[in-house]
């Protein structure tokens, strides 16, 4: 039997290669090689589905960043923790695109992404606030989130070593250890 998360990574690996349209019951039962029933186990229709789906993409991609991150004891060493660990999926800017698009048709799907994104936002300027750093930490936690939306959304696409090198610029140029 196929797990609610083994339904769940499918359901993320579908959006990032190929949109929303993708995620559908077919698709994911021909990928994970079950039939339905297995699917109605877990979830209560595709409504039920896309909720499950984003609370998971919300979980692994923000709130489990946030834990791993706050073993850290300086915020220095916090933010340089959580740029390393967003900066080493190489596969997480095709996800954040895609839930992006599929927000600007989805209410549901927006509702989510702004509590996403405030939640990042509210990260980065807790971290910020506790840096050593001559800049206002609220306008330099949200430049630090927008440079990374942005890199994602330029075509074409800002590499990862060349996303790394703008951080590590940033980060001089703000004075940060």
């Amino acid at each position: 039997m196929v797990t609610r998360t083994e339904w769940l990574d499918a359901g993320l690996e579908l959006l990032a290669d190929e949109g929303a349209p993708a995620v559908t019951i077919e698709r994911l039962t021909g990928k994970l090689g079950v039939t339905k029933g297995s699917y109605y186990h877990h979830f209560k229709g595709a409504a039920g589905f896309r909720t499950a789906l984003l609370e998971y993409f919300e979980a692994q991609f923000t709130t489990r960043l946030i834990d791993i991150v706050e073993r850290d004891a300086e915020p220095s060493a916090k933010l340089r923790h959580l740029l390393r660990l967003v900066l080493s999926d190489p596969d997480s800017a095709r996800l954040e695109i895609a839930v992006r698009a599929w927000a600007l048709q989805d209410p549901e799907v927006r509702a989510a992404q702004e509590r996403v994104d405030r939640a990042r936002t509210a990260y980065l300027t807790e971290l910020c606030r506790g840096l050593k750093a001559d800049v206002d930490p609220d306008r330099f936690a949200q430049l630090l989130y927008l440079i990374l939306i942005g890199a994602e959304q330029v075509l074409p696409p800002v590499t990862k070593t060349d996303l790394r090198d703008i951080y590590a610029m940033t980060l001089r140029l703000a004075s940060i250890d």
